[in-house]
C-alpha cells in the first residue's frame, strides 16, 4: 500500500456533474483497482482509477454526495489530496483475443484503463458506452486514441443507439466472437449484462461497488450479502459467476448503516 498527498496538476470538466482530476505520480496501480481518496475534514470514499501513463494517473469523479460536492465546490489545481492504496482485485485479461468492455455512466474510467493494458497486449477489443445522454458520455476521445471498435448507447437516442448498452452487446454477440466480457457501470445494467454472457456461454467479469471504510478487507463494511466476500478484498472485480451468487447483485445494496437500499 502507498500513502500519497500528491498535488492536482489539472481538472478536466468532462460535463457539470463529472470531473477528472489528473494527478502527476506514477502509481503502479492494476486496471480495475482503486484507491481511498481523502479530503481533509470531510471524508475519505474508494475511487476506480482511470488513464494512467508512466508520471501521471486519472481519478474520474461524479458529483453524487457530500464528499464530491465538497470536492467539486473547494478543491483548485494544486491542492494536495490524501491517497491510499492501490487496492482491490483487479480484470484479469488473461489469454484473450477479443474482448468487450461495457462502461455506463461513471463507471466508464476503470474499462479506459483496461483499454489501455489491452491495447499494449494487442488484444482486439469492443468498446460499448452508455450514458442518458450524448453530453454525459465519458472519454470517448480517448477509447478512440486507442483504435477501439466503439459503439453508443444513449437513453434519449442523443447519440448512437437509442437504448441500453446491452441492446448492443446482445447484437454484436450474434456476430462476433468474444472470449471475454468487462464491465462498471450501474448494477441493473451489470446484472443484465452477467445474464447475457451466461446465456451465451462467454466469461464476464463485472466490478462492484459498495460502501467501505478500510478498503483492505479489515472491517467487514463491504461483505455481501449470499457469500459474505468483501468487495474491497476479494474484489471489486468479480467473475460474474460468483457475483451471481451474490444475494443482492442487482436487487439492493446496504448504506453506511447496513440498511437495505433498493437499486
Amino acid at each position: 500500500m502507498t500513502l500519497l498527498s500528491p498535488k492536482i496538476d489539472r481538472i478536466i470538466e468532462n460535463n457539470p456533474t463529472f470531473r477528472t482530476y489528473v494527478f502527476k505520480h506514477h502509481l503502479s496501480a492494476k486496471p480495475g483497482q482503486f484507491i481511498m481518496l481523502w479530503l481533509p475534514e470531510v471524508d475519505e470514499i474508494p475511487i476506480s482509477i482511470g488513464w494512467q501513463e508512466e508520471d501521471e494517473f486519472h481519478l474520474g469523479i461524479a458529483k453524487v454526495g457530500d464528499f464530491t460536492e465538497a470536492l467539486f465546490k473547494n478543491v483548485k489545481v494544486g491542492d494536495r489530496l490524501g491517497i491510499r492504496g492501490p487496492f482491490g482485485k483487479p480484470f484479469d485479461l488473461k489469454d484473450s483475443k477479443k474482448i468487450m468492455l461495457i462502461g455506463g455512466g461513471s463507471g466508464t474510467p476503470p474499462m479506459l484503463s483496461l483499454a489501455q493494458k489491452a491495447k499494449k497486449k494487442g488484444i482486439e477489443t469492443t468498446v460499448v458506452l452508455g450514458a442518458r445522454t450524448k453530453e454525459l458520455l465519458l472519454y470517448e476521445n480517448k477509447f478512440k486514441e486507442l483504435d477501439c471498435d466503439l459503439h453508443v448507447a444513449t437513453n434519449d437516442g442523443s447519440k448512437g443507439h437509442k437504448g441500453y448498452c446491452t441492446d448492443i452487446v446482445e447484437e454484436k454477440l450474434k456476430t462476433h466472437e468474444i472470449d471475454c466480457i468487462y464491465t462498471c457501470g450501474p448494477e441493473l445494467m451489470m446484472y443484465k449484462i452477467a445474464e447475457i454472457a451466461k446465456e451465451n456461454n462467454i466469461e464476464c467479469q463485472v466490478s462492484l461497488e459498495r460502501f467501505m471504510k478500510c478498503g483492505f478487507g479489515i472491517c467487514g463494511q463491504c461483505c455481501i450479502d449470499g457469500t459474505g466476500l468483501r468487495v474491497c478484498k476479494d474484489g471489486p472485480v468479480f467473475d460474474s459467476k460468483i457475483a451471481l451468487q451474490h444475494q443482492e447483485f442487482g436487487k439492493y445494496r446496504r448504506t453506511a448503516s447496513g440498511i437495505k437500499e433498493n437499486l
